[in-house]
């Protein structure tokens, strides 16, 4: 997919504009680059006529500005990190870790592997080390049936951290919500896939 070239008065928005102009420019950005309609198979094995690729965001260079100042707004003050399973989460947690440090807000960015690295430490958690009982926000891309972060939430727990939120950029509505709520976590999203593919629609006509 060629990478759209946009004009540079949309980067200076992201970069200093309100919240909501920001996000209004993150899903535009969702809906030109990210979001396609057609026959697909998910990682989950469903099948869906539509398909968002977060990561064409995410890795966006003004994506993950956006990314990161919206996520950020979104965190609660008590956060020492941000987390989430390797490898959607990874460009995500990092533009929030370092919008955050521009902003003079130290938060750490975490990376749990989905196998325990085989070598050295053999670790499950990429990152700074952080105090027991340190509060750390797991970061999603798009949630489907939420198995990705809930597994990074245990990882977390299991290191003595503790997380008690989810949030992500997409919900495609299609379990993950409830099973946050079964798992007495808090969950919040950027966008509904309804509001993908509302403007997504208006784009279009």
């Amino acid at each position: 997919m060629t990478q759209p070239t946009l004009p540079t008065e949309t980067l200076a928005a992201i970069a200093t504009g309100d919240l909501p102009t920001v996000r209004q420019l993150l899903l535009d950005l969702f809906c030109e680059v990210a979001y396609r309609e057609g026959d697909f198979v998910l990682s989950s094995g469903q099948s869906s006529t539509y398909y968002i690729n977060g990561k064409q965001v995410t890795l966006h260079p003004y994506g993950g500005l956006a990314v990161g100042r919206v996520l950020r707004s979104m965190l609660p003050s008590d956060t020492a990190a941000v987390a989430g399973l390797t490898l959607g989460a990874d460009p995500m947690v990092t533009a929030t870790s370092v919008v955050a440090a521009m902003a003079g807000q130290p938060i750490a960015a975490l990376i749990v592997r989905k196998e325990a690295k085989g070598h050295g430490t053999q670790a499950y958690i990429e990152g700074p080390t952080l105090g027991a009982d340190s509060s750390v926000v797991v970061l999603e891309d798009v949630v489907t049936t939420g198995q990705s972060a809930l597994k990074a939430v245990e990882r977390l727990r299991q290191a003595g951290y503790r997380v008690n939120q989810i949030i992500a950029l997409v919900d495609r509505q299609q379990g993950g919500a409830e099973l946050y709520q079964q798992q007495g976590l808090q969950f919040e999203t950027v966008f509904s896939i309804q509001d993908i593919q509302q403007r997504w629609a208006q784009r279009q006509a």
